[in-house]
């Protein structure tokens, strides 16, 4: 169920605002100097924690609702019109194309073809099934790179925002990645919360008319 009519958006890998792409490239270049493998592995682990307690705030019907949220810093304009569902079925298709970019590098192959992110967006038919698929995601991610003994790896494969990194640089992608989700989640809630308050306010006015009417 839609809240609100098909918003005008930008189309899927339209990018961010240049100031916001620029500061976020630098932003990503420390993290990945400052970072560790351990450190990127953790930060990944507790937003992943953080959006299964998100779950538990709402049910599987306010879950499938599309909402129209602010648009959180690192996110395309495209992506504002999501639900929770539909955040973690993005997420899951994240997980698996790092996976098998970070495979492909470990061994020096290149993966191929080239990342886009319009290619990544979700369902719309999504279920409360995708939840167990992004878990599936998660730990196909993590043993992944718990399995590979150098993330430095001499290949390279381009990022659409961040240009050419190696196994290292996708796998702290990934943590950089799960938080802005992970704030998207938090945003759709928030607006779920303010819409459900909404609706009940207005049913209960709805209802003192038709008592007054009946009086």
């Amino acid at each position: 169920m839609d809240t609100t009519v098909e918003p005008q958006l930008a189309p899927p890998g339209a990018g961010l605002p240049k100031v916001e792409l620029y500061v976020a490239r630098l932003i990503f270049a420390v993290r990945r100097w400052s970072g560790s493998r351990d450190s990127f592995t953790a930060h990944f682990e507790r937003e992943r924690e953080t959006i299964r307690g998100l779950l538990k705030l709402c049910d599987a019907e306010l879950a499938a609702t599309r909402v129209l949220i602010r648009r959180p810093r690192g996110l395309e304009d495209s992506s504002r019109f999501w639900s929770v569902w539909m955040t973690l079925d993005h997420l899951r298709i994240v997980h698996r194309s790092i996976t098998r970019i970070i495979d492909n590098l470990s061994k020096g192959v290149s993966p191929g073809g080239k990342a886009s992110t319009a290619a990544v967006k979700p369902n719309l038919g999504v279920t409360a099934a995708i939840i167990n698929e992004y878990e599936r995601s998660c730990d196909e991610l993590q043993a992944k790179v718990a399995g590979i003994s150098e993330l430095k790896t001499k290949s390279r494969y381009a990022h659409p925002w961040f240009g050419l990194l190696n196994a290292a640089g996708w796998h702290a992608l990934s943590a950089s990645h799960i938080t802005i989700h992970r704030v998207q989640i938090e945003r759709i809630l928030e607006q779920l919360s303010t819409e459900t308050i909404r609706r009940r306010m207005k049913a209960d006015a709805d209802e003192r008319v038709l008592v007054d009417s009946i009086q």
